[in-house]
């Protein structure tokens, strides 16, 4: 066969120097070994700060390194040794962040996740991890978790992170701390070098069990030290930049890209969703990790203030944005940067449409966006880093016509998870972003496994250092995704653009076949869908059918409006009324209208049918603690309307 594509990481002289910064990183055997040299090097700076914790903290980097190996000796002194496993059920706290560290000073691995995760999938990930000790949140989640004795009884102790503890056999925080102070902070590479150290697991992710129970995966401290260093390549803060950190702190995601921040001698802020708002313009980030949820709930809250301004403000708001858009959409495709690449010519219009409209985006860029951005997200965010699922395009463009650049990124639990990203001069809209440092992509087709070219879907598989050894003791579930070459099967379809982006265009386990045989990626389509005003949430669904549907959360307000100017009469909570099959039907075909706009729309890229449905959230199990959909769930929850739908 013909030449294929492939992909590998090409440096600039930025990420050159960035990487040169990051020569404290490099020589580390451990992620622990990196407290005490950043004590040394800026320990009166302010390391992390949780004002809305139980126990509201902040600590320099002279103090957290202490208090490391403060919790260090006392997880000695309570019986860790090498190669232990502990569970480590909490959110985001200081706490949390010491246990950790503690943890792996000691020379022991954490088995983490939320404290918010059901209970029955705690108790798994305590049980397949065969965790000798239990660190929780508080008392609350301890009496939850209580379960057969058999199974208690393989703890040596439970310890308690907020709070008194209610139990005499569990021990708080203060007591470990306690016990660990004035002794010797334990040293577990003692005579072992820094390779051999490295290669030692560090702690043990649980996938997020969108199908089937969650497996684990153990990272070893070079995967993860691979992280601390190559992320330099995508946000380069300086020591004391500001740095919000809203996502769980168990997800591999937002731990690496913490690690690394730490690594920076950045200034952390542990915020939540309720209070993100409030503590953007106090913290003010320089950088910041989020997923697409976030972003779409900024850009519809835009919307939502947008609404309450009077009518002619609303028309140059809406005016002086459509231009910024249509600038910035000229200036890609003036620089080629586009999925598609533009002939001569197209380059040329392009640069004409961007001269003609620079004027009024100029004076928008000075005037309107500074005050918007302030709103958003502080005012001086460089480095939004979007990861966790791909950014809907109508989202995407709002935030790069106000001045945001986001840097969508793209990896695994498996991965460690960053494999790839977007950086600020090569940000194609519609990729992942280019390979980090070390690593490789491939594509290749789906049923023959041969390698293709650029611009030809299929499967991606990806090596590199942050990639997984195998899953914890499933050597058939690992021999399903990782070759005898390093080659991890990522299970996401997508493509290669000769620049060495991945452009990703679907899950190859959501791909909806049609009884026609067709083929549908739903994730493309679905992100059309959510640029409607009047979309909250959508899911497709049609597997074996004639046609998809679509099952809607609806933005009840903007739905009812909607509603009312078609001149239906809806109740309150749109169900059950006169009005509600017309409301369907007018919904289908503003679907219809969205989909048949996208490039390269097919025809059964169509709906048949729409159901109204209650919002998928974390709560009811129908959400990630990533915020991803669990589809099957989903599915399961709403299969009479499904059925009812289809007529079956």
């Amino acid at each position: 066969m013909g030449s294929f594509a492939q992909a590998s990481w090409r440096p600039t002289p930025w990420e050159l120097k960035s990487l040169a910064r990051q020569q404290h990183v490099q020589g580390l055997g451990r992620v622990d070994q990196l407290w005490p040299r950043l004590e040394q090097r800026h320990g009166a700076l302010l390391a992390v700060d949780a004002p809305h914790a139980v126990h509201p903290e902040h600590f320099t980097y002279a103090e957290l390194s202490q208090r490391i190996a403060t919790a260090a000796a006392g997880f000695r002194s309570l019986g860790i040794r090498e190669g232990d496993v502990v569970g480590l059920f909490a959110e985001n706290s200081p706490r949390w962040l010491m246990a950790d560290q503690g943890l792996m000073r000691a020379g022991a691995a954490d088995a983490v996740r939320g404290a918010s995760a059901p209970v029955e999938e705690l108790r798994y990930i305590l049980e397949d991890a065969k965790a000798v000790a239990l660190v929780v949140q508080n008392a609350d989640l301890w009496q939850r978790l209580q379960w057969p004795d058999q199974l208690r009884s393989q703890l040596r102790f439970v310890l308690q992170l907020e709070g008194d503890a209610v139990d005499q056999d569990v021990i708080t925080w203060a007591d470990l701390l306690a016990a660990g102070a004035g002794q010797q902070a334990p040293d577990p590479d003692a005579g072992r070098d820094a390779a051999s150290a490295a290669s030692t697991t560090a702690t043990i992710l649980y996938t997020s069990g969108t199908t089937g129970q969650p497996k684990g995966v153990p990272l070893t401290h070079a995967n993860l030290l691979h992280q601390m260093r190559s992320l330099s390549c995508v946000a380069r803060p300086d020591p004391g930049a500001p740095v919000l950190s809203v996502l769980p702190i168990w997800h591999a995601y937002e731990r690496s890209a913490e690690y690394y921040f730490f690594s920076c001698a950045c200034s952390q802020s542990y915020t939540t969703i309720k209070q993100l708002k409030r503590d953007l313009p106090r913290v003010k980030p320089v950088v910041m990790v989020t997923v697409p949820r976030l972003w779409e709930a900024v850009q519809a809250g835009f919307e939502d203030v947008l609404k309450t301004f009077p009518a002619s403000r609303q028309r140059l708001l809406r005016a002086a944005l459509a231009n910024s858009s249509a600038y910035c959409l000229a200036r890609r495709q003036r620089r080629n940067l586009m999925l598609i690449p533009l002939g001569r010519r197209q380059r040329l219009m392009a640069r004409l449409k961007s001269a003609g409209r620079w004027p009024a985006h100029a004076l928008a860029a000075k005037l309107i966006w500074p005050k918007l951005r302030l709103q958003l997200s502080g005012g001086q965010l460089r480095f939004p880093i979007n990861g966790g699922g791909a950014i809907a395009p109508h989202v995407d463009s709002f935030f790069e016509a106000v001045g945001i650049e986001l840097l969508v990124g793209y990896g695994l639990t498996e991965t460690s998870p960053v494999v790839s990203c977007r950086r600020p001069w090569r940000n194609i809209r519609g990729s992942s972003g280019q390979p980090l440092p070390d690593t490789e992509f491939r594509i290749v087709d789906a049923e023959t496994r041969q390698p293709l070219g650029f611009r030809e879907c299929g499967v991606v598989l990806v090596r590199g250092p942050q990639v997984m050894a195998g899953y914890l003791r499933r050597p058939e579930a690992t021999a399903k995704v990782l070759d005898a070459d390093g080659w991890f099967d990522t299970g996401d379809l997508g493509m290669l653009l000769p620049d060495g982006s991945v452009v990703l265009t679907g899950r190859a386990k959501d791909t909806i076949v049609l009884s026609s045989g067709e083929n549908i990626e739903p994730a493309p389509l679905e992100e059309e869908l959510v640029s409607s005003p009047l979309i909250e949430q959508v899911m497709l669904v049609g597997q074996d059918q004639r046609q998809l549907a679509a099952l809607v959360v609806p933005r009840l307000e903007a739905m009812l409006a909607w509603g009312a100017e078609q001149g239906l009469r809806l109740q309150a909570d749109l169900g059950g009324t006169p009005g509600d099959q017309d409301l369907r039907r007018l919904l289908r075909g503003e679907l219809n209208r969205l989909l048949s706009l996208r490039v390269g729309a097919r025809s059964d890229e169509r709906v048949m049918g729409v159901v109204l449905v209650a919002p998928f959230t974390i709560e009811n199990g129908l959400l990630t603690q990533t915020l991803k959909q669990r589809r099957d769930r989903i599915s399961g929850r709403d299969r009479e309307s499904i059925n009812a739908l289809y007529g079956s």
